[in-house]
């Protein structure tokens, strides 16, 4: 006789007709924060999942009267107009330095910078890693997609080997195009990092996982622990010459099998990408494993 408990029956709806009532909306699903939803960016960019769960997040610490955003240059400056939050906008790649003075002027604020990987990574690496090393108390926040999306798509400093783009068709090669670099491994370690995260939104599992990063990200500014900083892989189908609906599972099984998500920095606990990928590969090993 088998031990498994037995499930009850669950209601199912018919469906060999229309429903008898008309759909309806039963609430009101846009962040206070986003003055609207409508963008032009291409159809299955996930941008605008990473740009409203960050807005989610400032709206519910009641911080939305108290925040500065500094905004880099890509296709996410398109939202400066629909983010209703005090924003800067920023030389390429300069966000992290306009942050810290934003900062220093008004250290009862919460700062935070919102960059692209070839904004932070390709035009100011040295910004965001000098903001990092002084323990500056602001939150910079990385959208990654691996592509110069507002640009037409080519390489970045985080394009991971193999990765199709506008000037690597036939993927990113290590020997002619360099390795990518992961800039969480870079800041983590660094003395001032208070916080550094990596999330996703390529799911919805992943999105709330990224907004419980994006939360303890400001949570350390607020408390002044020193800098944090939560990178996002974001989906970019045109940049990757892919079909809008593959998006996000290209984006978890090729960014994301280099770009491991997780928690880098926390508190006095720090790893690298590669603990996180084996820590993910031995969790899958032991999920295979069949049920004694």
């Amino acid at each position: 006789m088998s031990d498994r408990p037995v499930l009850p029956e669950l209601p199912t709806l018919p469906t060999d007709a229309p429903p008898s009532e008309p759909a309806r909306q039963l609430g009101h699903f846009r962040p206070r924060l986003l003055l609207h939803e409508d963008h032009d960016l291409c159809p299955g960019c996930g941008e605008p999942l990473a740009i409203r769960t960050l807005l989610e997040v400032i709206d519910e610490m009641g911080e939305a009267e108290n925040t500065i955003g500094v905004v880099g240059i890509g296709c996410y400056t398109a939202f400066t107009s629909t983010m209703d939050v005090d924003l800067v906008q920023a030389l390429h790649g300069r966000a992290p330095s306009v942050a810290t003075g934003a900062k220093r002027m008004r250290p009862e604020t919460i700062v935070f910078t919102l960059q692209g990987d070839g904004d932070m990574v390709n035009e100011g690496l040295q910004e965001v890693l000098h903001t990092a090393a002084r323990g500056e108390s602001v939150t910079c926040v990385m959208l990654n997609n691996g592509v110069f999306g507002e640009t037409g798509g080519h390489m970045t400093a985080t394009t991971v080997l193999g990765q199709r783009t506008k000037n690597s068709l036939e993927g990113r090669d290590a020997g002619y195009h360099g390795y990518p670099i992961l800039i969480a491994d870079l800041l983590a370690p660094l003395g001032g990092t208070a916080y550094a995260a990596r999330g996703s939104v390529h799911d919805a599992p992943a999105v709330g996982r990224t907004k419980n990063m994006l939360r303890r990200a400001l949570e350390t500014q607020r408390r002044g622990d020193g800098f944090s900083f939560v990178e996002i892989l974001t989906m970019c189908p045109t940049g990757w010459f892919v079909p809008t609906a593959e998006g996000p599972g290209y984006l978890n099984s090729v960014l994301g099998a280099v770009h491991a998500t997780g928690e880098l920095r926390n508190a006095e606990r720090l790893v690298t990408t590669a603990e996180l990928l084996q820590a993910a590969k031995d969790d899958a090993g032991r999920r295979e494993e069949p049920l004694s």
